[in-house]
């Protein structure tokens, strides 16, 4: 039974992260005191008969919570000593975008964001959601065939943009899977693990 439980909850990276540097990065991100999470982009791949008014209420949900879980991953970093960088806090942020109308008809810069937030530098990030096999199908191949196949998908990206040099420093794109009843914010958990460690902000042991 635990063996099962295991296999079901299962999560695996597709292939390498990739990751980008500037040359300037690590020593543009020592000079940053404080960064802000920027509300995260979120697509859902619609499947057969999916409602679109749902499909847009869950990407907002997803948004949400794929903000608080990144937040919620470097905020633990800031207290084991592993970050070396302050986070504006959620309610701080959302507070400022809603006064500045954002998102809204004018695009702003994330260098432009970063000044209204008064940070040093933004954090963006977007989701691509899929679901590749339905959670029925997947238990029915598992239960006659012993093969556990990916229901759940995630390609994610994320940026760091400096306010001063208004340019993007780092970014890390990675496409992660799980397999039967695993959720994306598990997915996106794993996704953190791995990212949180190549940062230009983290401190090495």
């Amino acid at each position: 039974m635990k063996y099962a439980i295991l296999i079901l909850l299962l999560i695996v990276g597709s292939g390498c992260a990739k990751i980008y540097y500037t040359p300037d990065a690590k020593s543009l991100a020592n000079r940053h005191q404080k960064i802000a999470i920027l509300p995260p982009r979120v697509s859902i791949t619609p499947r057969k008969k999916s409602d679109p008014t749902e499909l847009v209420n869950q990407q907002k949900v997803e948004t949400k919570n794929f903000q608080v879980e990144i937040y919620s991953w470097l905020l633990r970093r800031k207290m084991q000593n592993k970050i070396n960088v302050e986070i504006l806090d959620l309610e701080t942020t959302e507070a400022k975008l809603y006064n500045m109308g954002y998102p809204g008809e004018k695009v702003q810069t994330p260098s432009e964001l970063a000044e209204a937030l008064g940070v040093d530098a933004v954090m963006t990030s977007t989701f691509a959601l899929s679901k590749p096999m339905s959670e029925g199908g997947a238990i029915a191949l598992g239960v006659i065939l012993g093969i556990w196949p990916a229901t759940n998908q995630v390609l994610v990206n994320l940026e760091l943009h400096d306010k001063n040099k208004e340019k993007l420093i780092w970014s890390f794109n990675h496409k992660l899977s799980g397999s039967t009843f695993s959720t994306p914010a598990i997915l996106v958990d794993g996704m953190m693990r791995r990212a949180s460690k190549k940062m230009p902000y983290t401190i090495a042991n």
